[in-house]
């Protein structure tokens, strides 16, 4: 369905998933396996049982180590295809959950709680092979997902449940060099001026970032970069290419045009044109 997207037990495929954000919202839940999960500036070194919620917006990116088991499923849909729905249920509060915690990690020991929203994902990724009309899968899916938000919102409004944990010194120092790149990825950054100015050693900065994320340091540069670029593509409708290409970090029109084709497949102008249909229809 066009506002829905869900998967089921995915397995694999991690090293193919870019960093990425989207203005869908996702429930996100890790069955077995090894995974680091860099959103935002926070690294999660997640566990069987785990569910993440995201707004869509934050950057986000798996980083899976080579022949590890990676499975998990997950939940995409868009907050206004619901919404009219929940308001007649009385029950608009449901979305308020990744409006608070915006993106975070929800660990719990009810196992009953995670297996209920594992079987109600795995209804809802069946949807499309039942014999039914669109119509008809739209209110089945429309119906699952108001469960499946019942029990995020029960589990993430818990306070014992999203997690605080100490974290390695690792992940402490990625977490730094990810949120200073947050901060200043519209300036002209190298690792030698991030390492100068995090107080770190260039070698240091590239070997601790690349592990607990998957990231080069450059990659991420660019990944926040195309971020703000399809952000500004889609908010602010009257920003000509370099009015953007100013606020982004990019060097030119042309280096910023030559990136986003490589990255999103089509131009900057075609993905404007699409982005804005949608909000238009």
């Amino acid at each position: 369905m066009k506002n829905f997207k869900v998967n089921y037990r995915l397995e694999g495929e991690a090293g193919k998933i870019k960093a990425h954000s989207h203005i869908e919202y996702e429930i996100y839940l890790f069955h077995k396996g090894t995974c680091r999960y860099l959103i935002h500036n926070q690294i999660y070194d997640l566990q069987p049982g785990d569910i993440l919620l995201m707004d869509g917006l934050a950057l986000h990116k798996p980083n899976v180590p080579i022949n590890s088991d990676y499975i998990r499923s997950h939940v995409h849909f868009a907050p206004h295809s619901i919404e009219t729905l929940l308001s007649s249920l009385n029950a608009s509060s449901l979305l308020d959950v990744f409006h608070k915690l915006g993106h975070c990690l929800i660990r719990t020991t009810n196992k009953q709680e995670v297996n209920k929203l594992a079987g109600l994902i795995k209804q809802m990724s069946e949807i499309n092979h039942e014999p039914m009309s669109k119509q008809e899968q739209e209110w089945e899916l429309k119906a699952l997902l108001v469960q499946v938000l019942i029990i995020v919102n029960r589990l993430g409004n818990t306070s014992s449940i999203k997690v605080i944990s100490k974290k390695l010194d690792k992940t402490w120092q990625a977490e730094r060099i990810a949120t200073y790149i947050q901060q200043h990825f519209h300036e002209k950054l190298s690792i030698d001026k991030i390492a100068t100015q995090l107080n770190l050693s260039k070698s240091y900065v590239s070997h601790v970032f690349k592990e607990m994320t998957g990231f080069t340091v450059m990659e991420y540069v660019m990944a926040c970069r195309l971020k703000q670029v399809q952000y500004l593509l889609e908010v602010e409708e009257r920003k000509t290419l370099q009015q953007i290409a100013d606020e982004s970090g990019f060097e030119s029109v042309s280096h910023l045009s030559r990136f986003f084709k490589k990255q999103m497949g089509i131009t900057a102008k075609t993905y404007r044109m699409e982005r804005l249909k949608i909000f238009k229809e």
